[in-house]
């Protein structure tokens, strides 16, 4: 994976912070500029004159410093954006329209607040200093005068009318000064919560409400102000007085003093020093003019370069994870797909960069995959190799020979043995065969028979039989095993196996023959014995010249019919012997098997009357292909040994059955007996010649049978007949023009 330039990263890091700090610095001083000139209380500011100048120009200087730096941060975006854009830098289009669309959604509005907020600023600095306001400020500051002067002379008033008045006259004269007091009590609600006091030679004589112990108090009381007719405040307990004097004699004074109302003396100081800023501020009108002019232009500056700076801040988060994602893209193409975006986002476009790294890592392992796939195609390739080499070997080395076919059943490829069965000569290069059909390999008599074989192959998957072809010096006697070719569930051909058997049925042949004299010999001196000895037994009674009594007679008698049935014996096994070796070539044609089967049935007409004969021919079979004659023998073998096994059975029923077998162009006839049955053991060995359950049977029979069926392409089994007995089941191909060619029905579909 391969990392980011660390010094770039760090300068772009360093540069970010820097404009940062300086836009965080620019805020922080302009609102506290602004913060602090609309209030015009500093605590720091005292009203000198001098320091306020001093005050507005940093202010302007620092203003306008700000105002310079912004303007040329903003100016070198600017440029900087306008350079990247000429150089054509990835994602220099995109930030120029932002910068573009952030400017014009601020200049506008900044503009209108310009020159709306300098407007308001002059009508607001005319307004400040205005006659209206010259006046309501000369109002409110005489307007506080005459309060005090109110209060004062109000006081004075009471002061005066007390000092006046008779009792207090009189007290003051030397008649006691409860007079005084009493005076006092007299203006109590006229004193409005004050106090009053009665001095004669500066020491308190009387009093009346006094807050304090005179000693305390007059420390704290203006009483030259007072005495001079002057008006004087002062505040006792947070409560602000005003104090009058008002003399009584050559020694005497009564002081009055009146509360004020509530911050009187606060407020007053208020109007005093708002007075006083006013005339500094009016002497400085054209300094806060321009202060607040360069504030304005500050901030429309700011706001520019935040609308720029943002602008700019979100295409980078845009343009970067897109230069990244280029940058990666280029890497990947390039074959180096361990490239990863290094990119920290949280929105969508992080879901991008996280997609793009998930889809250069499954790059990256689809690539390990693909080599180590191709590294094991290869070894499986070789592998494959010299499994067909091997296989090949194989089959150019054994003696069976091989045909294959694809779908269309064109030959794919053909061995050596093959070649060496049916063209020992070695005209036909094998070269040629390949896409050959089977009309170009065997002749027009066994096309049928291996149209017949390839569509069991069909229905069945694997089938068989012996077949024999004519070649120009011998006859090659074959067995032949197709077997399809599929996978998952789709036909890729076919798969021929011939073998020859010339030389096993020669071999047979001469075996055959072999055990037919072994057999012959001792089946024809079997009955020779019995011969022999009945004509010795005859001889004798001849001999002895005399004519022969009842008892020689009927032994004479005997042997004669001894003779007789030994010589019968010996006929009907000559003529089986015959009947096997003159067996006919069977002509098979179009028959109705249920036809057979009942002609079969007439020929036992009143011989199996002890016998029950019961038939389920089904009706509209379609024909098969078969000599009625020889299947008529066969059939007649089948009931006939029936009939026999039935001898000793309680139950004697034979059951006579034709049905179509289920998706297969075969008829099925099966005959059934309620008879002994056949042991599995007796199964195997049931069809072959001279093999017989009977006891002075030859065994020919279900070999002829086994015979005829064979040579009409059928089959023969024996199973057991449920509950008792045996059932022998007949298959016998139907007319082959009613099956249906499955290469022409797809042909025909494509």
């Amino acid at each position: 994976m391969s990392a980011p330039n660390p010094t770039r990263v760090s300068k772009e890091r360093s540069r970010r912070r820097s404009t940062i700090i300086l836009l965080a610095v620019a805020l922080l001083l302009v609102f506290g500029i602004v913060l602090s000139q609309t209030s015009f209380d500093l605590p720091f500011l005292n009203p000198d004159t001098n320091q306020q100048l001093l005050f507005f120009a940093t202010l302007s200087a620092v203003v306008f410093l700000l105002f310079v730096a912004l303007t040329f941060v903003l100016a070198r975006n600017l440029l900087k954006l306008f350079a990247e854009r000429r150089l054509g830098v990835l994602g220099s289009k995109f930030r120029t329209r932002m910068v573009v669309v952030g400017l014009l959604l601020s200049i506008l509005p900044v503009i209108v607040m310009f020159w709306f907020a300098y407007g308001l600023m002059n009508r607001s600095i005319d307004k400040w200093f205005s006659s209206p306001v010259e006046e309501v400020r000369a109002d409110t500051h005489a307007m506080a005068e005459l309060l005090a002067d109110y209060a004062t002379e109000n006081a004075r008033s009471e002061a005066q009318a007390i000092a006046a008045s008779p009792e207090t006259q009189r007290g003051f004269l030397g008649h006691g000064f409860t007079t005084v007091v009493s005076e006092f009590r007299q203006h109590e609600h006229t004193l409005q919560g004050g106090f009053a006091l009665a001095l004669l030679d500066g020491n308190a004589e009387a009093s009346l409400a006094v807050p304090a112990p005179w000693p305390v108090l007059k420390p704290v009381l203006p009483l030259a102000q007072a005495a001079n007719q002057r008006p004087a405040q002062f505040a006792w307990g947070g409560t602000e007085y005003i104090l009058a004097s008002a003399p009584v004699g050559a020694h005497g004074e009564i002081l009055i003093a009146m509360p004020l109302p509530p911050k009187f003396s606060e407020t007053e100081k208020q109007v005093e020093a708002s007075q006083k800023r006013y005339w500094e501020l009016a002497k400085q009108r054209r300094l806060v003019r321009r202060t607040y002019m360069g504030l304005l232009m500050l901030l429309t500056v700011l706001v520019l370069f935040a609308a720029t700076w943002l602008a700019l801040f979100l295409s980078k988060l845009v343009t970067r994870p897109l230069a990244a994602l280029a940058e990666a893209t280029q890497e990947i193409s390039r074959g180096r797909l361990d490239h990863r975006v290094e990119v920290r986002a949280a929105d969508e476009i992080g879901d991008l960069v996280r997609s793009f790294n998930r889809m250069a890592e499954e790059l990256e392992s689809s690539r390990r995959q693909v080599d180590m796939s191709a590294r094991e195609l290869a070894e499986a390739n070789d592998a494959l190799e010299q499994r067909r080499r091997h296989i090949a070997t194989i089959l150019e080395s054994i003696p069976t020979g091989v045909l294959s076919l694809d779908a269309r059943r064109r030959v794919t490829h053909v061995n050596s043995a093959f070649m060496r069965m049916f063209f020992p000569d070695g005209i036909e290069p094998r070269a040629t065969l390949t896409g050959a059909g089977l009309r170009d390999l065997f002749p027009a008599e066994l096309l049928e028979d291996l149209e017949l074989l390839l569509r069991r192959a069909d229905r069945m998957g694997t089938t068989g039989s012996q077949m024999e072809m004519p070649l120009e010096r011998a006859k090659l006697n074959f067995a032949i095993t197709v077997a399809t070719l599929e996978h998952e569930g789709q036909r890729l051909g076919y798969v021929l196996v011939f073998e020859d058997l010339s030389d096993l049925l020669r071999a047979q042949k001469q075996a055959a023959w072999r055990e037919v004299a072994r057999r012959v010999a001792h089946e024809i001196k079997n009955p020779l014995t019995p011969i022999a000895l009945s004509a010795e037994r005859i001889r004798r009674h001849l001999e002895r010249g005399t004519r022969p009594d009842a008892a020689s007679l009927e032994v004479i008698q005997g042997c004669a019919e001894t003779i007789g049935g030994a010589v019968e014996t010996v006929r009907a096994l000559v003529d089986e012997f015959s009947t096997l070796a003159r067996f006919p070539t069977a002509q098979p044609q179009p028959a109705n098997i249920n036809a057979v089967v009942d002609s079969t049935l007439a020929m036992f007409n009143g011989r199996l009357d002890t016998i029950q004969v019961r038939t389920q021919l089904a009706p509209d079979l379609p024909n098969v292909m078969a000599d009625a004659e020889a299947i008529k023998r066969a059939l007649a073998n089948l009931v006939d040994n029936a009939a026999e096994a039935m001898q000793n059975a309680l139950v004697r029923e034979i059951q006579i059955s034709t049905s179509l077998v289920d998706n297969r162009e075969m008829v099925e006839i099966a005959v059934a007996d309620s008879g002994h049955g056949v042991t599995q053991e007796l199964k195997e060995k049931l069809f072959l010649p001279y093999f017989s359950t009977k006891r002075r049977g030859t065994g020919l029979g279900l070999a002829i049978v086994s015979r005829i069926i064979e040579d009409h392409h059928g089959s023969i089994r024996v199973e057991e007949n449920k509950p008792v007995g045996a059932k022998f089941i007949v298959e016998l191909p139907i007319v082959p023009q009613s099956i249906p060619d499955p290469t022409r029905a797809r042909s025909e579909h494509a």
